[in-house]
């Protein structure tokens, strides 16, 4: 693989992590709810399931699906379920009054949120098809192991990088002042979106 050509990759998969997406949305509920350092290892956790999707895509995955529909579809409904359930639990608790991560008595451990997030990131299917064809572009056939090695470990980085500025910024106290005075509304608006996202994917 080229240099431009690894460049052209970095920046398609940065631009897959900034869309939004129910990994953004989560992260940066969880920024607001939980604070940075949850955010932070939330944000590790979905690179980690970044990476599988694009191991899975580099290694045949996408060809698995294509051969066998039924089990697309299955895990279609699955992802689809998993983020309405997220969907639910934020609308559900909306009404709640606001608990921050410092003063909550049970506040997420590392390795929980780490789990949140390759979960989340797991539930979206649309990663690997997204992966399937930005490496198909970008990765000659042949492409070295430790080359592609370097393309996981990018994919990882933006994932991360991008997840852990969203969770910062809406961590910060201007940010959550802002959220408290509206809670319910903006966790209703949160909630909802993760709904339509679970919906849409299970049905397309």
């Amino acid at each position: 693989m080229s240099f431009a050509a690894f460049l052209a990759f970095a920046l398609l998969t940065l631009l897959g992590a900034v869309s939004p997406g129910p990994a953004v949305l989560v992260a940066a509920r969880t920024g607001l709810n939980e604070g940075f350092r949850v955010g932070f290892f939330l944000a590790m956790g979905i690179g980690a399931g970044a990476v599988f999707w694009a191991a899975s895509a580099m290694f045949g995955l996408a060809i698995l699906f294509k051969m066998a529909p039924s089990l697309l579809i299955a895990f279609k409904l699955i992802g689809g379920g998993y983020l309405l359930y997220l969907g639910f639990k934020l609308w559900r608790d909306a009404a709640q009054p606001f608990v921050s991560e410092d003063a909550s008595p049970t506040p997420r451990s590392a390795i929980s949120a780490f789990r949140r997030g390759v979960t989340t990131q797991l539930s979206n299917p649309k990663a690997v098809a997204f992966f399937s064809v930005v490496l198909l572009g970008a990765m000659p056939p042949h492409t070295p192991l430790w080359q592609r090695l370097a393309l996981l470990a990018v994919i990882f980085v933006n994932e991360t990088v991008w997840n852990t500025l969203v969770a910062r910024i809406f961590s910060l106290d201007r940010t959550r002042a802002a959220y408290i005075s509206l809670k319910s509304i903006i966790d209703r608006c949160f909630g909802g979106a993760l709904a339509l996202l679970g919906l849409k994917l299970a049905a397309t």
